[in-house]
């Protein structure tokens, strides 16, 4: 509180300052003129008498009647003229007060005006020095600000020094905690690695000697966790920024239709079909490999939610900001409530289909974003889910 009230009176000072020299300069102005009206009443008064003595009843009458007078009868009474005499040869004193007045008050404002510009200008560097501190800070730059002395922005620059020290350390054991699930989750993928290999193996051996039913679904389940330790182990890599990425020119169509290729086993089986048309060439600077592979998992996630016989659209456009993707189907759409969850990593929504593990959303989303890409999902208007891909394409 008493901070507060310390600064309301630092800012209100110079107004004050300035009121009161105002009502000063005022009330001295006021006073002056009355001295010198006095003074040159007096000398006239003074001359009169020695010249007439005789005149002093007279005189002092006229004196009387002359404080009788009001303002009004007083201004603009030009009497005098008809004698020859102007207002130019009286007062010669107010000249000089006038003057002086005039220099005290300018000096005044001036030193109010120049307070305000020098309190505004230390303002503004103190806020632009904040500015910039916290734009190093935001770039990785870092940096230390130096005062001199307190101010007012003294508390406010203690508190952001606090901030950015407690988010430093918030980040670094945030990315040290990243790091270390990154490095779990890759060395749990490899441990998965041998014994589903050996157990392909031996599946392989069974089927050779006594095929049966059992031997065929121990296989299913067994690419299935296949497919879980790939894709752990591409997460894992992803989180460590070890995967490698290239930066090359990627034609959305081609891209598309190779996504679509390694679905055709999955698409006949269920008479599916994909629907993608020929908008011409659209590319952008990515990695084809992975861009097909994020494709894979998006129209897969589609077909699973068409029923036999229906259709998955897809279709791209650019500008000259970023390249456009859109696949969606004919199904029931997602779950409202699941939308905002859908590209979280093990997520399976209320709607899920087939044996998925809640993955494969996650990596697609990953890999768009290695390639300053975003994703968003939404429910079609005339039904059917979709997914909107937006990727820059400058590299």
């Amino acid at each position: 509180m008493n901070e507060k009230r310390k600064q309301g009176i630092l800012l209100f000072f110079p107004i004050l300052v300035l009121i009161s020299g105002m009502i000063f300069m005022a009330v001295w102005s006021y006073h002056m003129h009355q001295q010198t009206a006095y003074g040159h009443i007096s000398a006239l008064c003074e001359i009169v008498l020695e010249n007439s003595p005789e005149a002093e009843p007279e005189l002092l009458s006229a004196l009387k009647d002359y404080r009788t007078l009001t303002e009004e009868e007083m201004e603009g009474n030009n009497y005098l003229e008809k004698y020859g005499y102007r207002a130019e040869g009286f007062c010669k004193g107010m000249s000089r007060h006038a003057f002086l007045l005039f220099i005290v008050s300018l000096a005044i404002v001036s030193s109010f005006v120049f307070g305000v510009w020098k309190y505004r200008r230390q303002n503004r560097k103190r806020i632009i020095d904040l500015t910039e501190y916290l734009e190093q800070v935001n770039t990785g730059a870092g940096g230390t600000l130096i005062q001199t002395q307190e101010d007012d922005f003294s508390q406010l620059q203690d508190e952001i020094y606090k901030t950015v020290t407690t988010l430093y350390q918030t980040r670094e054991a945030a990315v040290a905690a990243k790091q270390n699930f990154a490095e779990n989750l890759e060395n749990i993928a490899h441990q998965l690695k041998t014994p589903i290999t050996a157990a392909f193996l031996s599946i392989q051996l069974m089927k050779e000697e006594n095929a049966n039913e059992y031997a065929v679904q121990v296989e299913k389940q067994l690419e299935r966790l296949n497919g879980l330790e790939e894709s752990l182990l591409t997460l894992s890599k992803i989180d460590t920024g070890t995967l490698p990425m290239k930066c090359e020119k990627v034609d959305l169509y081609t891209a598309l239709n190779l996504a679509a290729e390694n679905l055709n086993d999955l698409l006949r089986k269920d008479n599916i079909s994909v629907e993608i048309p020929e908008n011409g060439c659209i590319e952008f600077y990515g990695d084809l490999e992975w861009t097909m592979e994020a494709l894979i998992n998006l129209l897969k996630n589609c077909m699973e939610h068409s029923q036999p016989g229906g259709t998955v659209h897809c279709d791209y456009s650019g500008n000259p900001l970023y390249v456009e993707i859109r696949i969606w189907d004919e199904g029931t759409g997602f779950d409202p409530d699941d939308i905002p969850h859908l590209f979280e990593r093990f997520y399976r929504g209320r709607r899920a289909g087939g044996n998925g593990i809640g993955i494969g959303l996650a990596l697609a989303n990953a890999i768009f974003e290695l390639q300053k890409g975003t994703i968003t999902a939404y429910n079609r208007q005339h039904g059917g889910a979709c997914f909107e891909i937006r990727i820059e394409t400058c590299p």
